[in-house]
């Protein structure tokens, strides 16, 4: 099915490549050079997925993330960033910033493909019918929304899915290269790091809720999710 991907990018040449490339790849790609343009686009049809340039006119990419991050309309849309810093903490703050990968320039239009190929996978995975529950918390999974006591909570795209599989696995130590296969996908390089990223993200978004705990670290090991203290 033909997906429509927003890419917002203010070089021309970087832009009309990219675009290129995902229309050889079975994609409908829509233009946007900054914040503006993309919100334009967004509210003439929600995309599929986001490829978003960091460096950005007016509003960077990250700000761009984390505003998207809070809007219902564009919560539960992957975002991929694309930038020219491969340094660790710039992705770090990337990640943190609510995109669920990166793609580090220069890049060839096949890592791209494969990389929203992956991202888009994940996001389907996670629409299956029916709900998960474990304490207090409860998913819906046909809304793709999460609960506490009837409340619902913000849960980024990625600590979504983090939360389903614990949820669906509960009480079982995973270190963080099984939950980098099981969550990104084995054939998707990322770092492990990643992984305490949207751990503390994850936390962070069962805070109000006092529940925070049921995500457990295991020293020397990984982590868990439990019920039990």
């Amino acid at each position: 099915m033909l997906k429509r991907i927003l890419i917002v990018e203010d070089e021309p040449a970087i832009r009309d490549m990219v675009a290129f490339a995902l229309r050889k790849g079975g994609h409908e790609p829509v233009h946007a050079a900054d914040g503006r343009e993309a919100a334009a686009a967004i509210a003439e049809k929600v995309p599929d997925l986001i490829l978003l340039d960091w460096m950005l006119p007016g509003a960077s990419g990250l700000e761009l993330a984390r505003r998207w991050r809070r809007e219902e309309l564009t919560r539960d849309v992957p975002i991929i960033m694309l930038t020219a810093r491969g340094e660790e903490n710039d992705r770090v703050s990337g990640l943190e910033s609510g995109i669920d990968d990166y793609v580090v320039k220069p890049f060839s239009a096949r890592e791209l493909l494969a990389r929203i190929k992956a991202v888009l996978r994940r996001s389907r995975d996670d629409s299956d019918d029916g709900s998960v529950s474990a304490g207090a918390l409860r998913i819906d999974c046909a809304a793709h929304r999460v609960y506490a006591g009837g409340q619902a909570l913000h849960v980024g795209p990625t600590e979504y899915r983090l939360l389903h599989f614990f949820m669906t696995h509960a009480d079982r130590v995973y270190t963080r290269a099984q939950l980098l296969d099981h969550i990104w996908g084995g054939n998707v390089y990322v770092e492990e790091r990643t992984v305490d990223v949207h751990i503390r993200r994850l936390r962070k978004a069962l805070e109000p809720t006092g529940l925070q705990d049921m995500v457990q670290t295991v020293r020397g090991t990984g982590y868990r999710f439990s019920q039990s203290p």
